[in-house]
């Protein structure tokens, strides 16, 4: 796609959301605070002579717009590159033979052919990848560059207990508490605060993707999973918190990731170690574990990850939550009206791996409705088996691009791919 082609297309879009808003007599609408995601500067005139800045914030764009760019993109991305974009791996599955000792600075040639290899939508960096301020920016900065598409970069940042940025005092980041402690607190600013605040912290570094925060009800204190992580055990006060967090990080642009759909709060077991499930019938659901998922939601999160925990009284074959179509179409995407990136939670523990195999799993997740898969067990053999699916017409290439053009969408709409970016 040529730059000027794309341009065009830019200014053909917000000119038509324009008069759309001009035909409906609303009123003039402020110009949007600039942020540092793009340089573009197209702005045009709303009535009564005020400029509208369209594209230096894309965040502000409407959604119709960032749709058209995306699947103008998307229409110019091999299939290999679309099916590696639904896939967000941890470093080490990009450099297998990287250990505790290795200095996350440059790529080594194992990670260039790689990430040539399998064009991944992003990666995750734990603590053991995250030494110093200046190595970690460098680090993403040369991955970045290396990446025909820019990545996702997301970490595990909540606060407390799993914070892998803060927990380094060399990174020099803001260390809160617990989330419980925060939703004793209750009080709203407090969370927009922690949102805000990791959101900033992390985004100077490189980062633009949080998986927090945890909308989990700590309804069972003996949860081996989930306990001081979450909110709390009132639900209301649970969806209090979690949109002020979500519009924290979100008006930072990072993307914040509501997690553990269906809820996690309740099992007595932990996922990473095998089997968990819970008993809930859709009512109880509905009542009380839907209901942060849902606050999220109307605050506009980014990502909802699906946990791998069993729904006994809805999924009678045992399929983990992750992988079933009832729970990620019928009741995520259809029920609770969610339109954004759906991302599985690691698919490397004990929950997937005791029951599946890399490639078997990876295609459930996608005929399940999923968009991104996180961290398959065996990458090659995840990536290579939906890519055959499409080939062999059991994933159709249309489903593919679908999930990838929600990617791409949210990739512009925080900057990460700037709207001027073109395709050769």
């Amino acid at each position: 796609m040529k730059k000027n082609k794309l341009g065009i297309l830019v200014m053909m879009l917000c000119l038509l959301a324009l008069v759309g808003c001009k035909e409906k007599n609303s009123p003039t609408t402020e110009a949007p605070k600039a942020t540092e995601a793009t340089n573009t500067e197209t702005t045009t005139e709303a009535e009564g002579g005020d400029e509208i800045n369209l594209t230096k914030d894309p965040s502000q764009l409407e959604d119709v717009v960032l749709e058209d760019l995306a699947k103008e993109y998307v229409s110019h991305m091999t299939l290999e590159e679309k099916v590696g974009q639904m896939f967000l791996v941890n470093i080490e599955q990009l450099e297998p033979a990287a250990g505790k000792t290795y200095q996350y600075k440059n790529m080594t040639d194992t990670m260039k052919k790689n990430m040539q290899r399998y064009p991944v939508g992003g990666v995750i960096l734990f603590a053991r990848n995250i030494k110093t301020r200046s190595q970690t920016m460098e680090f993403i900065k040369n991955m970045q560059e290396l990446s025909a598409t820019p990545m996702y970069i997301g970490v595990d940042e909540e606060g407390g207990t799993i914070s892998r940025i803060a927990s380094n005092p060399k990174m020099k980041t803001t260390q809160f508490p617990n989330m419980s402690v925060i939703g004793v607190e209750n009080d709203e600013e407090r969370a927009f605060e922690v949102g805000d605040t990791i959101g900033k912290e992390i985004k100077a570094l490189g980062f633009n993707l949080d998986f927090a925060p945890v909308a989990d009800i700590n309804t069972n204190p003996n949860s081996p999973e989930i306990g001081d992580r979450s909110f709390g055990s009132d639900k209301d006060l649970v969806a209090k918190m979690v949109t002020q967090v979500v519009k924290g990080l979100q008006g930072q642009n990072v993307s914040a990731t509501l997690k553990h759909f269906p809820g996690h709060g309740d099992a007595a077991t932990d996922t990473h170690k095998g089997y968990a499930s819970i008993t809930h019938n859709i009512k109880r659901l509905r009542k009380v574990e839907f209901v942060p998922f849902q606050a999220g939601i109307e605050a506009g999160a980014d990502f909802v990850m699906v946990s791998h925990v069993v729904l006994t009284e809805l999924v009678t074959d045992e399929t983990p939550s992750s992988l079933s179509k009832l729970i990620v179409t019928d009741i995520l995407r259809n029920e609770l009206g969610y339109e954004n990136i759906i991302i599985t939670d690691a698919m490397n523990m004990k929950a997937i791996t005791n029951f599946y195999k890399p490639e078997e799993a990876a295609k459930k997740a996608v005929l399940a409705g999923v968009d991104m898969i996180l961290m398959p067990e065996d990458l090659p053999k995840a990536y290579y088996a939906v890519l055959e699916a499409v080939e062999k017409d059991e994933i159709s290439e249309k489903r593919i691009d679908k999930s990838v053009v929600r990617i791409i969408k949210l990739k512009m709409k925080r900057g990460i791919i700037p709207i001027e970016e073109s395709r050769d």
